[in-house]
């Protein structure tokens, strides 16, 4: 019988993922889910001898981390799209190859973007807080009011595969697509919906704003004070990306004066230590970082992850190697 391939496995994954890793792996688990630390995954990593790694989000590989690891190390595949916790060019220098899983969250993460804008707009958490807190009385003509959604105009910040399954729900409530994108769609894929070349360009049409964009350097605090001024008056922001795409500086204020009319965020600089100044407005909708959190997507996500590191260990290329 052919020996397993050694894999070092950083979070506890679905039964039905582990099941899979049990099955065609020698593999160290995290049977407990322990947070493990910069120490723990070089420590981990020698001690297993292993091949592979698979990781998630929450482990950061940092150029100190990927220099110390051992040299039988020659995949790290992270259960996730984004990979902005590993740095890429330590990986490239030490040869270390590094995968992520595009496509399987995008309707997951469409759905919490539609939620997001629906929550804000309809002023859902201030109205549950009501109901929890046995608050609610007599009807009110002008309680818990919030704003329409159908009918609007809703500018999606990045047209990727997440921002377009974001449009054709958006048009299921008959809204007006706007969007800002590196590259403008062809318009099979754009079906109706308006480019701007520039954010500026955008901004003072979205009644709503999507934030569907990637991380990283390029889009760090994307929507400042100067952009949240270009938006119209009471404006509804929903970001499901990353966090560090608003500066929290900037929105909190507009959300306090009223310029913005009420914010969804699933995602937030620094978490899980967001800015508590959030909690203590009552028009924003906030979720934990759940964009991807149904079972379908997250057995997507680690059945994807496994096929990078079958065809990796097969002699295979990895479909979605990004180093």
């Amino acid at each position: 019988m052919a020996q397993k391939p050694k894999l070092f496995v950083t979070r506890r994954l679905p039964d039905d993922v582990e099941a899979r890793i049990r099955r065609d792996y020698d593999a160290l688990h995290n049977e407990d889910d322990a947070a493990y630390g910069p120490e723990d995954l070089v420590r981990l990593s020698m001690a297993t001898k292993c091949e592979g790694i698979l990781t998630c989000g929450t482990e950061k590989w940092t150029a100190d981390v990927i220099s110390r690891l051992p040299g039988h190390v020659k995949i790290l595949a992270t259960l996730s799209v984004g990979y902005d916790h590993i740095d890429v060019e330590a990986a490239g220098r030490k040869g270390l190859i590094v995968t992520n899983t595009p496509d399987v969250l995008t309707a997951a993460t469409a759905d919490i973007s539609m939620l997001c804008l629906l929550g804000a707009g309809r002023r859902a958490q201030s109205s549950e807080k009501i109901l929890r807190e046995g608050k609610w009385g007599r009807w009110e003509p002008m309680a818990m009011l919030g704003v329409d959604v159908t009918g609007k105009k809703l500018g999606i910040y990045g047209m990727g595969r997440i921002g377009q399954a974001v449009a054709q729900r958006a048009r299921g409530f008959e809204m007006e697509i706007h969007y800002c994108n590196r590259n403008r769609l062809p318009p099979e894929r754009e079906q109706g919906a308006i480019h701007h070349a520039t954010p500026e360009d955008m901004l003072p049409h979205c009644q709503f704003l999507s934030i569907n964009s990637p991380g990283g350097a390029d889009t760090y605090h994307f929507l400042n004070a100067g952009r949240i001024a270009l938006l119209p008056d009471g404006a509804v922001v929903a970001n499901t990306a990353r966090g560090t795409v608003i500066d929290d500086n900037a929105l909190i204020p507009a959300l306090q004066s009223g310029k913005i009319g009420a914010a969804g965020l699933d995602v937030f600089e620094g978490e899980p230590d967001f800015d508590k100044r959030y909690l203590a407005l009552d028009n924003v909708f906030l979720l934990p970082h759940v964009g991807s959190a149904t079972i379908e997507t997250r057995n997507a996500m680690g059945f994807r992850t496994l096929d990078n590191l079958d065809a990796w260990f097969a002699g295979r290329k990895p479909g979605d190697r990004v180093v």
